[in-house]
Parts: structure tokens; sequence; C-alpha cells
């Protein structure tokens, strides 16, 4: 293997390594602040669901999506209405870190892309490998986060049935980074 493509392959391993982790640490944040969702979920059953537009405001598209676009704005404030202070201020808390998290995955994302389309080009592959790499690299990231999140479910299940005397703990995660205190 010559020098540029290993320098190729390791910005291709690299960025993608890129992709799984912040996608992997907002899936643990956002399953260990799981109980800030509870206030939520209870205050949108108690207010119910909005009624439904009706299908002929869609022969008028822009009235339809203006029409669409104020009844969930109201829905929204009706449900935010009814939580407490402490549960907007989790919810907010929350939806901060999924939004830091998500952003630095969309920028690692853009570096696995051209990082892929190195690789590719290197080769002379099709256009179609390319696009099918890029598929299969996000499916790896993604099972990677899936697999790993039930095994800590399935692991802390196993604890709880073998002692029921301890008390329930939250899924082991990661150590805190310098990002999940400003995202």
């Amino acid at each position: 293997m010559r020098v540029h493509e290993l320098i190729a392959w390791s910005g291709f391993v690299g960025a993608w390594l890129l992709v799984a982790g912040p996608l992997f640490q907002a899936a643990v944040e956002l399953d260990e602040q799981g109980d800030k969702w509870l206030g939520l979920n209870r205050a949108a059953l108690a207010i119910g669901s909005q009624p439904r537009l009706s299908p002929w405001w869609w022969l008028l598209p822009p009235v339809a999506y203006v029409l669409q676009r104020r009844r969930q704005r109201d829905h929204r404030r009706q449900v935010f209405d009814s939580l407490s202070v402490e549960e907007v201020e989790g919810f907010i808390g929350l939806t901060s870190v999924a939004t830091g998290w998500a952003m630095v995955a969309a920028g690692a994302l853009f570096i696995a892309v051209k990082e892929t389309y190195e690789v590719v080009e290197l080769y002379a592959w099709l256009l179609w490998l390319f696009v099918v790499l890029l598929l299969v690299m996000l499916a790896v990231c993604a099972g990677n986060t899936v697999v790993r999140i039930r095994r800590a479910h399935q692991m802390i299940g196993d604890q709880q049935r073998t002692s029921p005397s301890s008390p329930p703990s939250s899924p082991p995660s990661s150590p805190s980074s310098p990002a999940s205190s400003t995202a």
C-alpha cells in the first residue's frame, strides 16, 4: 500500500469515527436525560391532539401551510403553558444538548462525505459505489449506536433482575467532553 492510499484510508476511517462518536454521545445523553421528556408527554396527553386541518385547504397549499403552522404553534404553546418551570428548563437543556451533538455529527458527516469521495476517486471507482459506501457507513454508525445503547439497557436489566435490592441506575455514559457542556 502506498503512502497516499494509507493517508486516504486514514482520513476515511477518522472521518467516520467523527460521525459515530457524536451520534453515540447524543444517544447516551438523551437516554440518560429521558425522564425530562415525561413532563412533556404528560402535558401533551392532557392537552390532547390538535384537530386535523381539513384536506380541502390543501387545494390552496400556501394557505394550508400557514394554517397548519398556526395550529402547530398554538398547540405547542398550550403544551408548554401546562409545564412547570423545571420541566421547561429540563426540556430546553435536553434539546440544547441534542442540537449541539447533532451539529457536531452533521459537520463530521460533511467531512466523511469528502473523505469517502477521496477514497473512491483514488481508486477511480464508479459514482454508485460512492453512494453505496456512504449509505453503508451511515448504517454502521447508526447500528453501532443502537447496539451499544441496547446492550447497556440489557446489562442494566440483567443486573436489576439478579440483584433486586440494588437501586435502578442509568446506562453507562461516556466521559464528559468539553463539547457536552457547551452544546
